[in-house]
């Protein structure tokens, strides 16, 4: 029997960095929902379909196999049995995930795809829907969060060590329109599921955060 971890959460809460580290030390699959969304864009630009119709773009996303790998080299995503980790990250590629990813019928596919991914590999994935619609049956579920106070330094020295500019006061409300957006969206809404449990990672540290969750992880028969 394979295992799912979903962790869900606001922007900026550190769900990705957590999830990739105990996928590690768990040697569980980290599954990247954004890598898989940015392949179905790729599938779509290649098929020659404007990001103007919706309709075409609904039609055309079922033809779509994706998957994702992980080989010595890292993370490998599959389109249609291609490799195709050279060419997701483009430009063209973001700007039709931004507009293919609200599509109900991609998201519907993309869920499809990544539930069948969980049915046969021990997993860890997170997201803002993952506990609630993607993996309702998980064998553990997160809500990671912290203060938006915290999340924002965080971001704000992230942009600082990168030498970029940043305000920390444009970045918390950009933060809060962020969580406002989420919460409120008309499909997958942002929420904790019932049987979430909470974390507030506001006092902890990335080690501390890391340790509560595959305590969790241990305490439901994950490893």
């Amino acid at each position: 029997m394979s295992y799912s971890i979903a962790i869900d959460g606001p922007a900026g809460a550190g769900k990705s960095t957590i999830a990739k580290e105990i996928s590690n030390r768990m040697g569980c699959h980290y599954v990247d929902t954004g890598a898989m969304y940015r392949a179905m864009a790729l599938f779509i630009v290649k098929s020659g379909v404007s990001m103007h119709d919706s309709k075409a773009i609904s039609e055309k996303c079922q033809e779509a196999d994706i998957t994702v790998t992980y080989e010595e080299e890292g993370q490998i995503v599959w389109l249609n049995g291609e490799n195709v980790n050279g060419q997701i990250r483009t430009q063209q590629v973001g700007e039709m995930a931004s507009v293919t990813s609200v599509n109900p019928d991609v998201r519907k596919k993309l869920v499809e795809l990544q539930q069948k991914l969980a049915s046969t590999t021990d997993i860890i994935m997170d997201g803002r829907d993952i506990g609630t619609c993607v993996l309702p049956n998980a064998t553990v579920k997160i809500y990671l969060t912290a203060s938006v106070e915290v999340r924002a330094k965080r971001r704000y020295d992230e942009l600082i060590a990168k030498g970029e500019n940043a305000d920390l006061g444009k970045v918390a409300e950009e933060i809060r329109i962020r969580d406002e957006r989420d919460m409120n969206r008309d499909i997958s809404p942002l929420k904790q599921a019932d049987d979430a449990v909470l974390v507030d990672t506001s006092d902890m540290n990335v080690e501390e955060v890391i340790n509560t969750i595959m305590d969790i992880a241990k305490k439901n028969g994950c490893f």
